[in-house]
């Protein structure tokens, strides 16, 4: 079992919207759900703190997620949007006490710099062929929308309770860029965000950023960029994935790409509520890995970032995010030897 660093998990916004308890095991958390309507993936999620363990994800980024809706859309999310930045501030302070309550009970390591990330790296080699193991899942706070940042000065806050990596917007505009399914440039406050990043050193997360926005940001920013979870817009067309273009000036910035789960970033066409994953396989997944590869010359940029979620819309073959150690396997028929493949899988961040 090769230890894994996934680029992007929700673990709190799970736990909190759906009243999902993290240190239990995934079946024991499905059974609870059978019977329950109120969300299209009740009874078949996929992590949890224990299935993390027995995947051998030892480090992961995990979301702080709440976003202040700047105008009226068609479909809003009860666990997501809220009316204003300070109500949005509250619910993600709420999923940083989660995160800081786990780590009191030894059950997560809050991980703030790079030396408390290689300790903990190194504390997790020797359990590779031991699944199951309770040693703390490292996480590194990030934030899925930086609209609970209420004012850019506020950054600095945030960056003393842990937080190192921001995406700008989520769908639709945030306080400070546009995101997906939107276009438009960032906004003023945007603009001085950013400079509070290149200060503190925070990490940008170019992921749902519109293409507008992504090169602005690009251009404004001289601090770490990451995508932590995106796939190639090459081989499905949609704002949501990153064009090669995109890739290459990100490749040059010395980021890395996870490629992420979700089917409708893997098929294109995909339509949500009437598509099924059936035919969609983990061998799609490694398709985006090996596009990012193939544009890099390496294999230093590609990474993963699972998002995993419900099952419902999952490669058919992964049950749980466990099934992330049969990328390895897939990564090995496609010739990716014993020295490239530990960059898409354990690439750490920059903290």
């Amino acid at each position: 079992m090769r230890l894994i660093f996934d680029g992007h998990v929700d673990l709190a916004l799970f736990a909190l919207a759906y009243n999902r308890d993290q240190t239990e095991p995934v079946a024991v958390i499905n059974e609870r759900e059978i019977g329950m309507t109120d969300a299209p993936d009740r009874g078949r999620a996929a992590i949890s703190l224990p299935e993390m363990r027995r995947a051998g994800v030892a480090v992961c980024q995990s979301s702080l997620a709440a976003r202040a809706i700047r105008e009226v859309q068609p479909v809003r999310r009860l666990d997501l949007d809220f009316g204003t930045q300070t109500m949005a501030y509250a619910s993600a302070q709420g999923q940083l006490a989660y995160y800081r309550v786990l780590e009191e009970y030894g059950e997560v390591k809050i991980v703030r710099t790079a030396k408390d990330l290689d300790p903990h790296w190194r504390r997790w080699q020797p359990q590779e062929e031991a699944q199951g193991t309770k040693l703390p899942i490292g996480i590194i706070v990030a934030m899925e929308c930086a609209d609970p940042i209420v004012e850019p000065a506020q950054a600095e806050s945030w960056w003393e309770d842990g937080l190192r990596s921001v995406m700008l917007a989520h769908f639709g505009h945030s306080h400070y860029a546009a995101g997906t399914g939107v276009n438009g440039p960032l906004t003023p406050k945007g603009i001085e965000l950013l400079k509070e990043f290149s200060r503190l050193g925070m990490i940008l997360d170019m992921s749902h950023l519109s293409d507008e926005s992504f090169y602005e940001a690009l251009d404004r920013f001289n601090g770490p960029v990451i995508a932590s979870h995106n796939n190639c817009r090459k081989l499905v067309p949609g704002d949501r994935q990153l064009s090669d273009e995109q890739l290459k000036f990100l490749i040059e910035r010395d980021a890395v790409i996870g490629s992420v789960l979700d089917a409708w970033m893997l098929v294109p066409g995909w339509v949500h509520g009437e598509s099924t994953p059936d035919n969609l396989m983990l061998s799609t997944v490694v398709d985006h890995i090996d596009h990012v590869c193939q544009l890099a010359g390496n294999s230093r940029h590609a990474a993963i970032g699972s998002d995993v979620g419900g099952t419902n819309h999952m490669p058919s073959d992964f049950k749980t995010i466990a099934d992330l150690q049969n990328l390895a396997p897939i990564l090995v028929a496609r010739a990716y030897g014993k020295k490239t493949r530990p960059n898409i899988l354990t690439e750490k961040t920059r903290v």
